[in-house]
């Protein structure tokens, strides 16, 4: 049984318009996959996303990160009632990058009623580990008042 529940309107391409006008848009955050219990998508390693060195810049890890595991905690929820928002992120980078892209497969740890906590992986082209990357979800629920998380449907 799989951890997302997606309506049938969700696909991929809802999803990365969803992104639109984002960060994630901004330095070429693309989700490809959903299966069971997990979301991949990849990024470009170019001028937006390296640092001085030319390498991508461990931000950049994070960016990637914090979005995949926020698109995946929301797709688990009922978005009429709850939003996944960011908490807490720590990241160990094992790898540069210089070109290519850098893919990463969200899954979860555990999908609670008030938190979410999922690991990241970021491999490189050659599915080498560049970066581990483990974030905490807050589940927030939307109240009448609370305009500022209002659902968005994708």
């Amino acid at each position: 049984m799989s951890i997302f529940k997606i309506d049938s309107k969700v696909t991929l391409d809802a999803i990365n318009r969803r992104n639109e006008n984002t960060i994630a848009s901004y330095i070429g955050i693309e989700v490809y996959e959903i299966g069971e219990d997990f979301i991949k998508a990849k990024m470009p390693v170019d001028h937006r996303t390296v640092q001085a060195l030319r390498v991508v810049n461990g931000g950049s890890y994070c960016v990637l990160a914090e979005t995949l595991g926020s698109v995946a905690g929301n797709l688990c929820l009922d978005r009429d009632k709850y939003v996944a928002l960011g908490l807490d992120i720590n990241a160990n980078h094992v790898r540069s990058v210089s070109s290519g892209y850098v893919h990463a497969t969200a899954k979860p740890f555990h999908l609670g009623r008030t938190t979410h906590v999922w690991e990241i992986k970021i491999t490189d082209d050659e599915n080498k580990l560049c970066s581990i990357c483990r974030l905490t979800l807050s589940i927030v629920e939307i109240k009448n008042d609370n305009r500022n998380f209002k659902p968005v449907k994708v």
